[in-house]
């Protein structure tokens, strides 16, 4: 018998068990009445501020077996955190309920994520028998928007934005059935009762007809205004589809003239396209996948996959498949992911794409509704004055969305994750800290890529990425996520956490705020703590951040650094050989500008005649005749920035248009086979240096020989592996550390982040990478949490 337990004189007990975390939204409730059935147990269970809480009574060896099966059958989705119990009086109950909602008191209760078409729901969308047949919303406890739809907490259908759709008596009665799969399913609906499709044209007018009245079953409407989108995306129009979160644009991925189209009118004319595929198979035709990929693919998160194309898929062959008319038939276009060996993949994550995709035939390419540094709105008329120019149709509905939720995006190392982006599926779900925060904690992140973090005991809420903050529109909704997450977790930061970098808008966001603690934390120790805090440790560390521009304690941009580094405090043990910045921020799009600047630091005014030069020549005269000239432009060790010249020197890339372009370029260059690098070398004394400009000369020797790009990215990456394993020996021998965190973007590099974890590991060094939260900047809200309450245990005297 569990111990605490006491027995009753006939053997009888009564237990009230807690379980927090992800339990709520999740069809855990159904769960629980379903066990407790099943083993005969009488007693209750609700939510409340702080999750689930169930009480259940019967004979001991059922009680006892209901409390080792309630974590180990737990539904998919669901995330335990913790299950407690304890011994109360019998009352004789022999009946089980589930009881209302309870909501007062402190909120620790995670709002689920949105959660991808369960198996059954998908069964009944394509079953002609089923009443939800091709019903573009259907869900059930087990799955369907949660995030995107709440307002606020507990998740019952009055705080989402589904409040506004009453449910037929057909519904009504599934959702107060405690037998069924759509017991207490806050989102419940079907065809009578449910939202209904739209379909307009780039100026708001309809191309389908009215919907027919909502009791009447509008299926034949929704029906022609997915039929009417399939036929325009197979003859190559653009097509805005409203999501869980917001809007893609979307074209046939099979067709070359539609996907140079949406790259014309968006302006992404190098980014890469994700492609939706209708399931496991044609995924598969299309790209390698090991059985860590497929289980991600398939997950209730439905990411978008980064997979290694098949090369058939890669050449613009169609691919291999058993069924030609499946969409696995049907030819991927190299212009989805220009000069890349790898393709973002992703299943249908709603029933309105399983249908889209299904009426299409083939893959479709899809990417974010956003032309400019602002995201587009979740409403129509905003996506429409926006993206009314770009879009031939909008495929809408009438289901608000509350929160925007971009998609999130994986590669796998292994069976490890490595978030790219966090987002739909993954947010708003905590992330444990290693110890409970002393006060609530609010984190404002950095500028590009900005996420929030809210931190209350051991439990760190991390947003959706916000976007750019330079932008208004962006900057605008900081306040209004901040707001959401503060009310739906009820959290009231006491310390907020902010980058040290003056000019960021989260940082005057952070200073603007009246009756807070605040804390500045520089920009990279925030990547080192945000990794060491993702693996739950808290020792001190030798900290590897390879990152774009921050402002570091000496008034310089840092961003190759090695850092000795606790979650409070950091050393600056070594760092990438600093050079300009020529135009400082100018030379972010334009990499040549690095190019430049490197090739003044290893050839002093002996710079040799190359190509990049002859390709810049109305610029490159003036470039290298000011770094001659001593002109003095802010200086950086950024290790992205590396990367942008050694792409401008090779020919890869000498403009960008999204950031970490010349990071993924390099990366696809490099010849797989090739693992012989370049020599690294570490200079001077404390800090020390990493040598650069003998890697640029090495570079330049190399193509000067004609020796293929591929190779000279290749010996790049393994100069930069070279370079981390010798610099961490260094540290090592002087503090005796042995433990690594990989930090910072070029971290979503996985032919980097692999190679170095291999041979830090073969130099007897433990390594920690990211897993739970990105490496790059969407991860620097979780970090500043975990520096701004490690300092708040123990603040300097």
């Amino acid at each position: 018998m569990p111990a605490g337990m006491r027995p009753t004189a006939d053997d009888r007990l009564r237990v009230r068990v807690r379980i927090t975390g992800n339990v709520q939204g999740v069809g855990f409730r159904q769960y629980v009445h379903r066990l407790a059935g099943q083993l005969g147990l009488g007693g209750f269970v609700g939510n409340d501020a702080q999750g689930v809480v169930t009480e259940v009574e019967g004979a001991s060896p059922a009680v006892r077996g209901f409390l080792t099966r309630l974590p180990a059958e737990a539904p998919g989705a669901a995330v335990i955190d913790q299950v407690t119990s304890a011994p109360v009086d019998v009352r004789g109950d022999d009946a089980f309920t589930v009881v209302v909602s309870d909501a007062p008191g402190p909120r620790h209760v995670p709002v689920s994520p949105d959660i991808a078409p369960c198996a059954d729901c998908l069964a009944e969308l394509f079953d002609p028998d089923d009443r939800r047949f091709r019903h573009p919303f259907i869900n059930c406890a087990n799955c369907g928007p949660r995030y995107s739809i709440v307002r606020d907490v507990p998740y019952d259908r009055t705080n989402t934005t589904m409040a506004g759709f009453a449910m037929c008596d057909a519904c009504a009665r599934e959702y107060a059935d405690p037998t069924g799969r759509r017991f207490l399913a806050q989102p419940l609906c079907c065809p009578a009762c449910g939202p209904q499709l739209s379909l307009v044209d780039g100026a708001g007018a309809r191309l389908v007809g009215e919907p027919g009245p909502r009791h009447g079953g509008p299926r034949s409407h929704d029906d022609a205004a997915l039929a009417r989108s399939a036929a325009l995306l197979r003859a190559g129009r653009i097509l805005a589809v409203k999501g869980l979160g917001g809007f893609h644009l979307a074209v046939d991925a099979t067709d070359e003239a539609a996907v140079a189209r949406l790259r014309t009118h968006t302006g992404h004319q190098a980014r890469p396209f994700a492609v939706m595929v209708a399931d496991l198979d044609a995924a598969l035709a299309l790209c390698e996948a090991d059985v860590h990929e497929r289980a991600r693919l398939t997950w209730s998160t439905a990411p978008i996959v980064v997979l290694r194309r098949r090369d058939a898929c890669r050449d613009g062959v169609a691919a291999p498949t058993a069924d030609e008319g499946s969409t696995s038939a049907a030819t991927i276009v190299s212009s989805v992911g220009p000069g890349s060996r790898d393709l973002g993949v992703m299943l249908p994550y709603t029933p309105l794409h399983h249908l889209l995709v299904a009426g299409v035939g083939r893959p479709i390419a899809l990417t974010g509704g956003a032309v400019s540094d602002a995201p587009v709105g979740v409403d129509d008329a905003d996506a429409i004055e926006r993206l009314g120019g770009i879009a031939d149709a909008f495929l809408t509905h009438d289901r608000p969305v509350h929160i925007r939720v971009d998609d999130s995006v994986v590669r796998m190392m292994g069976d490890r994750p490595l978030l790219v982006r966090r987002s739909r599926g993954y947010a708003p779900q905590p992330v444990l800290l290693g110890r409970p925060v002393p006060r609530p904690v609010l984190a404002v992140g950095a500028e590009l890529e900005s996420t929030v973090c809210l931190a209350s005991q051991r439990r760190a809420y991390l947003s959706h990425p916000l976007g750019d903050l330079g932008s208004d529109g962006t900057y605008r909704s900081l306040a209004g996520v901040i707001d959401h997450l503060s009310r739906l977790f009820d959290i009231t930061p006491s310390v907020v956490a902010h980058d040290l970098h003056p000019g960021y808008l989260s940082t005057r966001y952070a200073r603007d705020l009246d009756g807070v603690d605040r804390v500045g934390v520089q920009h990279h120790h925030a990547h080192v703590a945000s990794c060491m805090a993702d693996n739950g440790v808290s020792d001190p560390v030798i900290g590897v951040v390879l990152d774009g521009p921050g402002h570091g304690t000496d008034g310089t941009m840092w961003g190759g650094e090695i850092l000795v580094a606790d979650l409070g405090t950091f050393e600056r043990a070594g760092h990438l050989q600093a050079v300009g910045l020529p135009g400082g921020v100018a030379a972010t799009p334009e990499p040549w500008r690095m190019a430049a600047s490197w090739l003044h630091r290893a050839y002093g005014d002996d710079v040799p005649e190359l190509a990049v030069g002859t390709r810049i020549a109305d610029r490159w005269a003036s470039a290298l005749a000011a770094a001659r000239a001593g002109a003095d432009p802010p200086s950086t060790s950024s290790a992205a920035r590396l990367f942008d010249a050694v792409a401008a020197l090779v020919g890869v890339r000498d403009a960008v248009t999204y950031e970490g372009q010349t990071v993924v370029e390099l990366e696809q260059a490099a010849a797989p086979a090739v693992r012989d690098g370049y020599r690294a070398a570490l200079t001077g004394g404390e800090p020390f240096t990493i040598d650069g400009a003998t890697l640029i000369r090495a570079v330049v020797d190399d193509l000067r020989v004609g020796t293929p790009v591929p190779v000279i990215a290749a010996r790049f990456h393994a100069w930069m592996v070279a370079a981390i394993v010798a610099a961490c020996g260094r540290v090592r021998d002087t503090t005796g550390l042995s433990m690594v965190a990989l930090s910072g973007s070029l971290f979503t590099n996985v032919l980097l982040v692999e190679r170095a974890v291999s041979a830090l590991d073969d130099a007897g060094f433990t390594v920690l990478t990211h897993g739970r939260v990105p490496p790059n900047d969407g991860g620097i809200s979780f970090g500043q949490t975990a520096v701004a309450a490690a300092r708040d245990r123990a603040p300097a005297t």
